[in-house]
């Protein structure tokens, strides 16, 4: 059986504690009362009827009358003490008579007789029965304190846990300015929990994350703004030499490299997250089939259901141009560009038939930089487009499909009109990932 998933909870599993410890307290603490006074009223109880017993003892061996209560072999008297007396012996039983509790004491008479007394228990099982209850109500509202209070502390420290996760989710979202600022981590002097430590350290990373990623960005914005002047007398003086394959090879190398650095200078902006959108609604299928004219391939595109996006035509045609290009140079073709209106927003999809996308890229995403197998290339393109679609709201997944080729899936925020229409709005199930086969080629 499968539990709940509060039931993992730090304020469940104190609770459970604290109750399961009180309860045992509480038990044992019981236990050790109820033995004592029991042993207390029952001696008392058996000294008092030893005391009855030798006076009828005494008054039977001088020939006078019983008292009442006294006896030879009287009615209800337990067989266990009967047969003690008949052995020469005397002692004490508590047993039920006549529907009430009885304290028996029994000694031997004559003739294999007993003589036996009997003294009135209920009393004493009265206040033993008594102090049971108390026992047993005062444990309930002990626990029951106890856990209010327990619950009331863990309740303080897990909400305080509570908020220093959501700043650690707000820091992996990329919100570097997110803070715990816990109260007690702001005077040195006052003591400090391990929940304020974890605060204070959480907030001393992110200011260090913060501060080398600033510095990351600003040095890649300075390097590729530092660029473009020389780029540009390069490219002015390469289209000076003379024709050959010499200079075509110059002008190549030189294309590349004011392509590398408007590629730098767009992945700095998008890292200030200042980029504001140019919303207007647009024909996705028109807009696909531009973005592949442009590109200069054969690729194909096909329209399932044609959409209409309010977006930014610049970043979206950016998004989907970096996915074709991608598409083109490292897959094989076909390669399929197909638009499709679904529930929860427009969708487009770009695959071809090569090897897929690497498993490192699968799972996390694509990383600058970084390529495998030899490909070229330096891993911005596909950078650059999840960057874009994050400025666009939308979602950039990454697959590779079951019967092989790579499947980058852009999903666009549904537009208000559109989302009044659905009145149950579906989720789009994840696309299952199978894992790329040796010598794969596939890369950013």
């Amino acid at each position: 059986m499968r539990l709940p998933r509060w039931a993992g909870t730090l304020a469940v599993k104190a609770a459970a504690f604290i109750t399961v410890m009180c309860c045992a307290l509480a038990a044992l603490l019981g236990v050790l009362v109820h033995v004592s006074v029991t042993d207390q009223t029952v001696g008392q109880a058996r000294d008092q009827a030893l005391s009855r017993l030798t006076d009828a003892t005494t008054a039977y061996q001088a020939g006078d009358a019983l008292r009442p209560g006294a006896g030879v072999d009287p009615e209800g008297l337990p067989a266990p003490l009967r047969a003690l007396a008949m052995a020469g012996q005397r002692g004490t039983m508590v047993a039920t008579h006549r529907g009430h509790p009885t304290m028996w004491a029994a000694g031997p008479a004559d003739a294999g007789r007993a003589l036996a007394v009997e003294v009135d228990y209920s009393q004493q099982a009265g206040t033993i029965a008594g102090l049971d209850r108390a026992i047993l109500w005062s444990s309930v509202l002990a626990i029951g304190a106890t856990l209010l209070v327990g619950a009331f502390a863990v309740t303080r420290v897990t909400r305080r846990l509570h908020g220093t996760a959501q700043v650690a989710r707000r820091i992996s979202a990329g919100d570097l300015d997110a803070r715990v600022d816990d109260p007690r981590t702001r005077d040195p002097i006052r003591p400090q929990d391990e929940v304020a430590a974890v605060a204070a350290a959480l907030d001393s990373m992110a200011s260090s994350l913060q501060s080398k990623l600033l510095s990351e960005q600003r040095f890649t914005a300075d390097v590729a703004h530092e660029l473009r002047t020389p780029l540009t007398g390069l490219h002015a003086a390469a289209e000076l030499l003379p024709p050959g394959r010499p200079t075509e090879l110059v002008r190549d190398r030189v294309a590349a490299l004011r392509t590398l650095t408007e590629d730098l200078l767009e992945i700095s902006r998008l890292d200030t997250g200042r980029e504001r959108l140019e919303l207007d609604t647009e024909e996705l299928g028109a807009l696909a089939e531009r973005v592949v004219r442009a590109s200069g391939t054969d690729a194909e595109v096909r329209v399932v259901r044609d959409a209409r996006a309010e977006t930014d035509r610049r970043r979206i045609e950016r998004v989907l141009g970096n996915l074709v290009a991608n598409a083109h140079k490292h897959g094989r073709a076909p390669v399929e560009v197909t638009v499709e209106a679904a529930a929860d927003g427009p969708v487009v999809t770009v695959r071809d038939h090569g090897d897929g996308y690497p498993e490192y890229l699968v799972r996390h995403g694509p990383q600058r930089f970084r390529t495998e197998g030899g490909a070229k290339g330096h891993g911005l393109g596909l950078t650059i487009a999840v960057g874009q679609a994050e400025v666009l709201g939308a979602r950039l997944t990454f697959a590779n499909a079951l019967d092989g080729g790579a499947v980058a899936t852009l999903t666009l925020p549904q537009a208000p009109a559109q989302a009044q229409t659905h009145a149950q709005p579906q989720t789009q199930a994840p696309q299952a990932d199978t894992p790329t086969g040796e010598g794969q080629t596939r890369h950013t």
